[in-house]
């Protein structure tokens, strides 16, 4: 199922996508072992990122990308795959040469948007954002760009017409975009229009994407696919650089290769789509008045994930946990006011009957919501439904 959702918010465009094997937009004087000019991807006879840029037939500027590419390591230490990668617009940026390039590393299974600037001759890839679902990058129709003068955004040739956070259309030369009002830890809105091609017959108005904002670290990928626009209301007044750290929702699951870990790597618990809220309850969990708990799910690229916020009546910055898969039993570590609260949350039924250990007091205890104080020892609840019973542990503080 999640392999579905994943192919959906791709855009129905990426079901139609396939790589030709012509090198569609290539500079027919680079050196063979350059990387291609342009992505030889193409939806029906549209070729999707053809070569772009003012220095697009500039060989010399192709070798020395090449070259910035080739030298380049992943967190892990991995290298790109040059034949299969491409140089998707390269050109002047604020009067100094950039090259924007689609890096695929099979070693991990992502691909990457390098950015490789020249200066004083020599050019350097200065920043590098991971696309964690394989192929995902090309298959996409906006792309981040960071630039000192702010956020810019390159479009493939699917794209007709942007418009940024105030609704108003963002003007786009030759693929990529003027410099966009983007805050640095708020999520906004950026909207494009796509043409009719041979997998969108009828094209569409509003593909809506959220931008997280400029202030998260790179590799992590600030635009978030918001087709249905619930995810700008999920993340109305949240802080996304809280969201993004490594105790918050968005940053607190690292990825597992294998036997190799990286902190640098984009988290497991990243999002790609599907942002909804959800009010679970309301209480007083901390000093002052009540207020509300409230569930945050998304899908990221191998797994639903939720997180719990308490925003407190009194108002301030909301509460944020870490992430937890979906799972039947949700259980989470919520600090408020100095304290640590436990916060359990399922769909109740009648039949459900859930177990906390002797003498734990309950500060919330009505159905499909349990909030405990937490002590210095771990702690291990459970559920029993009709058909099994479910088990989750909160860790000791560490």
């Amino acid at each position: 199922m999640l392999a579905a959702r994943r192919t959906g918010r791709t855009t129905a465009a990426a079901l139609a996508l396939m790589a030709s094997l012509a090198g569609c937009g290539v500079v027919t004087d680079r050196a063979p072992a350059d990387l291609s000019v342009g992505h030889d991807s193409q939806d029906g006879s549209l070729i999707v990122w053809p070569a772009r840029g003012s220095l697009a037939a500039e060989a010399a500027t192709t070798t020395a990308v090449t070259e910035a590419v080739r030298a380049w390591r992943s967190p892990l230490d991995d290298r790109a795959y040059l034949p299969t990668s491409g140089i998707l617009w390269v050109g002047e940026v604020d009067g100094a040469p950039l090259a924007l390039v689609a890096a695929d590393v099979p070693g991990t299974g992502s691909s990457w948007l390098l950015q490789v600037a020249g200066e004083d001759g020599r050019h350097t890839v200065t920043h590098a954002v991971e696309h964690t679902d394989p192929g995902y990058l090309i298959y996409s129709d906006v792309l981040p760009v960071h630039t000192d003068a702010g956020r810019r955004y390159l479009v493939s040739a699917r794209v007709t017409d942007l418009a940024g956070p105030d609704g108003e259309a963002v003007p786009i030369e030759g693929g990529l975009s003027t410099p966009v009002a983007v805050p640095a830890c708020s999520a906004v809105s950026v909207t494009a229009t796509l043409r009719a091609t041979e997998s969108l017959p009828q094209g569409r108005a509003t593909d809506r994407f959220l931008d997280l904002g400029t202030g998260l670290d790179a590799p992590r990928d600030p635009l978030v696919r918001d087709e249905s626009g619930s995810g700008q209301q999920a993340l109305a007044g949240l802080d996304t650089c809280a969201l993004a750290s490594d105790q918050g929702p968005f940053g607190s699951v690292p990825r597992q290769f294998g036997s190799r870990k990286s902190a640098n790597s984009v988290p497991a618990s990243w999002p790609m789509s599907g942002l909804t809220i959800r009010t679970v309850g309301e209480g007083t969990l901390g000093a002052g008045l009540s207020g509300e708990v409230q569930q945050l799910s998304w899908e990221a690229a191998g797994d639903e994930m939720t997180a719990m916020l308490y925003r407190s009546a009194t108002g301030g910055a909301a509460m944020m946990s870490a992430a937890d898969p979906a799972a039947p039993l949700q259980a989470y570590v919520l600090p408020v006011d100095g304290q640590r609260l436990g916060v359990l949350s399922w769909q109740p039924t009648p039949e459900d009957s859930l177990s906390v250990p002797a003498g734990t007091s309950r500060l919330v205890d009505r159905p499909g919501l349990t909030v405990l104080p937490l002590a210095d020892e771990k702690v291990t609840v459970s559920l029993a439904t009709t058909e099994e019973t479910h088990y989750r542990s909160l860790p000791a503080p560490q």
